[in-house]
């Protein structure tokens, strides 16, 4: 060990030497649950999406089909998306499209794994009709599909009820993709999709 190493280390040792032994208990008050539900659920999500400048509509099966087929321009789609809200023109990815065919197309339609009130968050597991991770990061223009039914209230819940997805990678969305410098000039798309609409589909 070197001579400056164990110098840092006594006087790490002496500056905590009067302290109490063992692990200090650190309190845990924070809310696990919410009394949200039903259409107080879905407002409280589409309010808190907005905020983060997503664009939200409301809309049954057939307003959700007609949505995605008023798209302008060549979108991708998970390979298991239902192929009935689907325009012919759209592109199934079976990870045959590369980063740069990815980029190129207007835009990505997918499904999400659940969606947070509280944050206003999508979660996406690359789990049934989302489709692998690049292909929500790369296109510009994200459409997701939330059925009213997926979204929780809370942070905690989303968590518990995302276990069985483990270990695959979670991507959580609240809005479009935006960062800011250190005079907080906001910029968009850095990280992925510079806009993003969400369809909520029915009633919670």
């Amino acid at each position: 060990m070197s001579v400056a190493r164990e110098e840092i280390l006594g006087r790490v040792r002496a500056a905590l030497a009067g302290d109490p032994a063992g692990e200090v208990a650190v309190a845990r008050g924070y809310r696990t649950s919410s009394d949200l539900s039903g259409a107080a659920l879905v407002d409280r999500f589409a309010e808190r999406a907005e905020a983060y400048k997503a664009t939200v509509r409301r809309v049954d099966a057939a307003g959700a089909t007609e949505a995605i087929r008023r798209l302008q321009g060549r979108f991708v789609v998970p390979s298991d998306l239902a192929e009935s809200w689907l325009p012919a023109d759209f592109v199934r990815d079976d990870g045959g499209l590369d980063h740069r065919e990815l980029d190129a197309v207007a835009g990505v339609v997918t499904g999400c794994a659940l969606a947070i009130a509280e944050t206003g968050t999508i979660v996406l597991d690359a789990g049934a009709e989302q489709g692998r991770r690049a292909i929500t990061l790369l296109p510009d223009f994200h459409v997701c599909i939330v059925p009213a039914d997926r979204i929780v209230a809370s942070v905690p819940e989303a968590i518990r009820a995302l276990r069985g997805s483990l270990p695959r990678p979670l991507t959580f969305m609240s809005g479009p993709s935006a960062t800011s410098d250190i005079e907080l000039n906001r910029v968009e798309g850095v990280h992925g999709p510079r806009r993003l609409e969400i369809l909520i589909v029915g009633t919670a």
